[in-house]
């Protein structure tokens, strides 16, 4: 007998999910014996949280959308940050609920309130399965997951239905195309290609949309053929090689990196933005340059953000509307003075290494340089988030993953599990404050079941140091984020990993070196100053 939630799991399967997370209850079990009998293997979590988080780290990997299963009432409630996150930051996850029955409902509350009504804000669509529809809502609900801009699409399903026998045929699912690459035309392709084609000063700014879109080789072309240098936002980091001279590597949260791109920027006769949704930048990024500015957008999606003025909007795929562009122009001198190269020394030696050899700046160098240049790194929220991103390079897209969008806390380390457990090649690095660990520390427990060789970068200061750093700079007392130290190293041994205190480069680089060889996970305790952040972000 196939039943509803045999149903669910074979479209899931179908549409290229091997992974699911969660934390069961009585509600799913059937759900949760239908993805396994359907292929789909089940990760037990201590947090619905965590196992959002690596759900996403397995889309990274594999392009299939994440899975993520909750059992009814707080289950649901505990998922709300992360399937924010995934709306947010663009990430397609089914989220699978389990509820009680209609007629149950009317007279049994215990647990039960209205899961579509909480989570429709912050989804794309929320669907409440139905027996002789579950095929078509499962069409749908991937398909909207994957179409546009990605992102959560919320599938409640009754005890009843996922128990009961499912008798509509199992049909094939519509092909989910990426987005199309559709052409802009008419005269406001005929103005771009125009501002385009005088431009001396051309530079670009690219972000999620363009990495959603499998843009980069496309980004990388056209940059190079026209001399044009590209900024990207966080989650853009990679679109174009950064070692390469014209890339300028990541922006959105540091003004010490905006002192220096946007003087750059305002200098520019032709602003390109390529699949740049502004949801990742903060304040700098509000209106960076005047409303006349001679900026083209190139986007799949109609913006409505407001966040900045755009004087010609080419309605269409990323790669497609470079092409037209790229068309009205020769290979050109670009940048006569060499503006871009001064910018991205400058960069360089913003973000370079503390003179006095050790601090969060210093272990970020160590381990990018002592780690493979395939390795995907995750960064928690936080100061070293932001200078990590700055510091770390990417020779492609999706080689640093983070919350660029919602900024949330205790992603980084499910993340990594995620994308480490779906794509086993490339080694990973986890980049966390201990606050941020500490929040999901239980993930350590999770990380030593599925026996992942994760390498856990943690910087211990023992404080909230971005924050704190805003208090002192608003003239704040300090209140609320200092804390005392954990020991780390203790506790990775006790979650069946090695554990290391460490105060100086050659360590590090050392132990980074060990982690590799290792068959458990790896947890780098870095020891530095309270304060460490002055002057570095």
């Amino acid at each position: 007998m196939t039943t509803g939630a045999d149903l669910i799991a074979k479209k899931l399967h179908a549409a290229g999910c091997r992974h699911a997370f969660g934390i069961p209850g009585g509600e799913v079990l059937a759900l949760m014996d239908a993805l396994d009998r359907a292929g789909l293997a089940f990760a037990l979590v201590k947090h619905e949280n965590a196992g959002g988080f690596m759900a996403e780290g397995t889309w990274h990997a594999t392009g299939a959308p994440g899975v993520l299963l909750a059992t009814l009432g707080p289950g649901v409630a505990n998922a709300v940050n992360v399937v924010a996150n995934a709306f947010q930051d663009r990430v397609p996850l089914i989220f699978l609920t389990g509820c009680v029955d209609a007629a149950e409902a009317e007279t049994y509350t215990h647990q039960v309130f209205d899961h579509q009504q909480l989570l429709r804000p912050i989804v794309k669509a929320s669907f409440r399965a139905a027996p002789g529809a579950l095929a078509a809502m499962m069409d749908k609900a991937i398909a909207l997951a994957q179409s546009g801009q990605p992102g959560p699409v919320h599938v409640d399903v009754p005890i009843g239905v996922a128990e009961s026998e499912a008798a509509e045929p199992i049909r094939p699912a519509p092909t989910v195309a990426p987005i199309p690459q559709t052409q802009p035309c008419g005269r406001e392709l005929a103005a771009a290609r125009a501002l385009f084609a005088g431009a001396r000063r051309p530079i670009a700014i690219a972000g999620v949309d363009a990495v959603n879109e499998d843009a980069g080789a496309a980004i990388s072309a056209f940059c190079r053929r026209h001399g044009v240098p590209l900024v990207t936002t966080y989650k853009g980091k990679g679109l174009m090689d950064e070692a390469d001279p014209l890339a300028l590597g990541g922006a959105g949260l540091s003004p010490k990196a905006d002192a220096i791109l946007l003087p750059l920027i305002r200098q520019s006769d032709c602003i390109l933005l390529v699949g740049y949704d502004p949801i990742e930048m903060r304040i700098n990024w509000r209106n960076p340059w005047p409303a006349d500015a001679p900026v083209v957008e190139v986007t799949p999606v109609l913006r409505t953000h407001g966040m900045h003025a755009v004087r010609h909007t080419l309605a269409g795929g990323v790669a497609a509307s470079l092409a037209l562009l790229s068309e009205a122009r020769g290979p050109a001198n670009a940048w006569p003075d060499g503006a871009p190269g001064v910018a991205r020394a400058a960069l360089q030696e913003a973000f370079s290494a503390e003179p006095s050899g050790w601090g969060p700046a210093t272990v970020i160098h160590t381990l990018r340089a002592a780690l493979p240049e395939a390795t995907v790194a995750t960064a928690d929220s936080g100061a070293h988030r932001i200078l990590a991103s700055q510091i770390w390079r990417c020779a492609a897209p999706r080689g640093m993953l983070q919350s660029s969008a919602l900024c949330t806390m205790a992603c980084a380390l499910p993340l990594a599990m995620g994308h480490r457990l779906a794509q086993s090649q490339a080694p990973v690095v986890v980049f966390v404050g201990d606050a941020g660990l500490e929040m999901g520390l239980g993930e350590l427990a999770t990380l030593r079941d599925l026996k992942l060789p994760v390498i856990v970068c943690v910087l211990v200061d023992s404080s909230l140091a971005l924050i704190e750093l805003k208090q002192r700079s608003t003239q704040r007392p300090n209140v609320g984020v200092d804390f005392g130290e954990t020991d780390f190293p203790a506790l990775a041994r006790g979650f069946g990993g090695h554990g290391v205190w460490i105060e100086d480069r050659d360590t590090l680089a050392r132990e980074a070196e060990a982690a590799l060889a290792r068959d458990s996970f790896t947890l780098l305790a870095c020891r530095i100053p309270r304060r460490a952040y002055d002057g570095l972000i």
